[in-house]
């Protein structure tokens, strides 16, 4: 069986994300046939990682240091590996994950301030040879990604509510992991309609991966 491939969205808050990966699963499974779509998400994922998700972002509450930030989504990423990603892979079915670990990256390292080197020694062990085939980075200005963050009603307030300065250092730290990695990473201007965001996601997966 060959292996799936494994497609994860990356972004800051408001960038439209989840929305966008509904679309591209709709628009992706007529175009695989029997292969199945697995639509997936970070934190969670899984039953295990679920429950380190309500730890970690479904509060308003500051209990946890970027550190411990860290280690808990890698848990939680080592539980959703085991029991979701690499089983779906291994049957040759594609994986869609709205956030993997490039929001460590971003979130715990650009913003938090936890050593990059630090993160790649876990990613090394927990993620290992597991790395996406594409990862599509969502970008669009600060201001507007928290407007529309907040404006949505119903929301988690973990991280969309750290401040602008967190918010600054969060989009720097994603533009710079596209840098330093183009051979999986395609920045996605967020900015326009859903069709015209849509269309761009679209063009990534055909240019990458069909």
């Amino acid at each position: 069986m060959t292996r799936g491939k494994f497609i994860t969205f990356e972004g800051g808050e408001g960038a439209g994300k989840s929305t966008q990966v509904g679309r591209l699963l709709a628009r992706l499974q007529p175009v695989l046939g029997e292969r199945t779509v697995v639509r997936t998400r970070e934190p969670g994922g899984s039953k295990g990682a679920e429950v380190i998700r309500n730890l970690v972002v479904a509060t308003d509450a500051e209990p946890w240091s970027a550190m411990t930030e860290t280690l808990l989504m890698y848990a939680s990423r080592s539980d959703h590996l085991e029991q979701t990603i690499r089983p779906a892979l291994a049957a040759g079915d594609w994986v869609i994950c709205d956030r993997f670990a490039d929001s460590s990256r971003a979130y715990q390292g650009a913003g938090g301030g936890v050593a990059q080197s630090f993160i790649e020694q876990i990613d090394a062990g927990v993620v290992g040879t597991d790395q996406p085939d594409l990862t599509l980075v969502f970008d669009l200005p600060v201001e507007v990604g928290l407007e529309r963050a907040f404006g949505r009603g119903l929301f988690e307030t973990r991280f969309e509510s750290k401040g602008l300065e967190f918010h600054q250092r969060l989009r720097e730290g994603f533009l710079r992991i596209v840098k330093a990695n183009p051979h999986r990473c395609v920045l996605i201007d967020a900015v326009g309609t859903l069709e015209d965001v849509e269309d761009r996601v679209w063009r990534a997966v055909q240019d990458r991966l069909l």
